[in-house]
């Protein structure tokens, strides 16, 4: 191999160690050929590794060692075809008879997903949900420690949540420089949703976590996940709604049409 050919080689896997954790970020060095080139995982496999990785975790706790595409399909929900499909991506088939490492699959998927780094977050919003968002432990445990929280009310700033002082949404920028952040979660009300968007893209923000039950207008390299809570419980309704379909609900009244 030239020396050239390793210098791609090496500069691909640095970027993708970097970028992999967002779907929407895609690196390619055009001087590589597509055989080279790490296959990019398609967002629905992306959005399951998560599942695959907190399973995983529990099992080594558990001190298991090998775990079958089987196993695994059955304590993440999904088909034993999908789950080896998944990690395929990741370079990784297993053994037939024998499984995968329980340890080097968590390894693996950590990679992928950028958890062998540190990404720092800023909280937009300290109102409830702010205040719920910044004090979930799970983030900082997972390699997401909240690393400011901002507000546009004077009245919030000053008070700590999670050991965090709460500041004025004008140090936003400031904080995300001073702090090296790297995402940005909203948690204002839908009203203020864009505003919040666009002051983190102006920050420099490239990766925002949205809460507020509205579409956000961002640039086409900004990554954007929304959690809508209303819609979750919509959707659960539906199934709820199709498993009680040949049931009588005992003063359950149909809705007027109108209200719908």
């Amino acid at each position: 191999m030239s020396r050239t050919n390793r210098a791609i080689e090496v500069a691909r896997d640095f970027v993708n160690s970097c970028t992999n954790a967002y779907p929407c970020r895609v690196a390619k060095l055009a001087s590589t050929t597509s055989a080279s080139v790490r296959k990019r995982i398609p967002d629905a496999a992306v959005a399951r590794l998560p599942v695959y990785l907190h399973i995983l975790s529990g099992e080594i706790a558990s001190g298991v060692a090998q775990l079958s595409s089987d196993q695994l399909a059955a304590l993440a929900g999904v088909n034993a075809a999908k789950v080896r499909k998944d990690l395929s991506y990741l370079g990784s088939y297993g053994t037939r008879g024998v499984g995968y490492d329980v340890a080097y699959l968590v390894y693996q998927i950590k990679r992928e997903l950028g958890l062998h780094h540190e990404w720092k977050v800023v909280v937009v919003g300290a109102g409830n949900l702010g205040n719920a968002l910044s004090n979930y432990s799970g983030f900082s445990s997972r390699g997401f420690p909240v690393a400011g929280i901002v507000d546009i009310d004077s009245t919030k700033v000053g008070k700590k949540i999670g050991g965090v002082t709460v500041r004025h949404i004008d140090d936003l920028a400031s904080i995300v420089r001073d702090e090296a952040v790297s995402i940005g979660v909203i948690a204002t009300p839908p009203a203020s949703a864009q505003q919040a968007a666009d002051l983190l893209v102006a920050a420099g923000i490239r990766s925002i976590l949205n809460f507020a039950s509205v579409v956000l207008n961002t640039p086409e390299e900004i990554s954007i996940r929304s959690v809508d809570l209303g819609v979750e419980l919509q959707i659960l309704g539906y199934y709820e709604q199709q498993n009680r379909e040949d049931i009588p609900v005992s003063g359950a009244r149909e809705m007027d049409p109108a209200c719908r």
